[in-house]
């Protein structure tokens, strides 16, 4: 789709999701998706996209969301139809009717045909019955006498002494191995570091940022993942999908309830 016209798809949903007052966050948190994925629709730069049929699908629910309806906005962006190609049939001359007198002439052919075949197995048929009544010769052959074969005499044959084995030598016994050296322990936290622990039940968009507005987690999480960052406090954190993701803070956990809207938290941890 990167030779795509633009439709003007992409800024009709910018302009009814700002008129809805929702991020392009929230709005990547519902769809399940990445918010450059949505920021790439909303430009119309659907070569960024996995594929048309998907940036159809990801139109389709996007407008849902926005209460908008999808079935133009796709149309607007299905590909024009291409022109039926007519049938092989129609631009196949048209084959000349066999005249009369081409068929008289087959059967004629087809009858001669015939006779010479019948003629030639009547022959054959002949000359086999009369090979078949000449008397046969048969040549009386004397068969040579045969002579008593003489056995051969066998002679015992000495078999040689076995051998002695040679005396088993017992395997010398390994030394024994030494002990691996024990793991250096961990590291002590540096002075001032905190440390957050996530938890997903269910798939859920994590962005966390520490006290210098860096990005230390922006990412979608499957369900069953787990993910742990640490840096310099205040942290400001987004959970999409909050229900379903446990936090704790320093070892002790954090109530998202309270700052839980719809299905986005947003706080920030001292």
């Amino acid at each position: 789709m990167a030779d795509q016209v633009l439709t003007g798809v992409g800024a009709e949903l910018k302009r009814a999701r700002e008129a809805a007052g929702l991020a392009i966050g929230d709005v990547a948190v519902r769809l399940k998706l990445l918010p450059r994925q949505v920021e790439s629709l909303e430009g119309e730069r659907f070569d960024r996209l996995p594929g048309p049929a998907i940036a159809r699908g990801i139109v389709r629910n996007y407008a849902r969301l926005l209460n908008l309806d999808p079935g133009p906005l796709v149309a607007r962006m299905m590909p024009p139809a291409a022109k039926t190609p007519e049938p092989a049939a129609a631009l196949r001359p048209r084959e000349p009717m066999p005249s009369p007198t081409a068929s008289r002439r087959s059967t004629l052919l087809y009858a001669g045909f015939s006779v010479v075949l019948l003629v030639a197995i009547g022959a054959f048929a002949y000359q086999w019955q009369h090979k078949k009544a000449a008397p046969e010769l048969v040549a009386q052959v004397q068969r040579p006498e045969q002579k008593p074969v003489e056995k051969p005499i066998e002679t015992p044959v000495e078999q040689p002494a076995a051998k002695e084995r040679p005396p088993v030598v017992p395997a010398q016994a390994e030394p024994p191995a030494e002990p691996e050296p024990e793991p250096a322990a961990a590291p002590a936290p540096q002075p001032g570091v905190r440390r957050l622990f996530l938890r997903m039940e269910q798939e859920a968009w994590v962005e966390v940022r520490d006290s210098n507005g860096r990005s230390l987690l922006s990412s979608l999480n499957p369900a069953g993942s787990e993910r742990a960052v640490q840096g310099q406090p205040p942290f400001q954190v987004v959970i999409g999908n909050a229900p379903h993701v446990k936090l704790t803070y320093d070892g002790k956990p954090v109530d998202l309830a309270r700052h839980t809207k719809g299905e986005v938290a947003r706080f920030t941890l001292r």
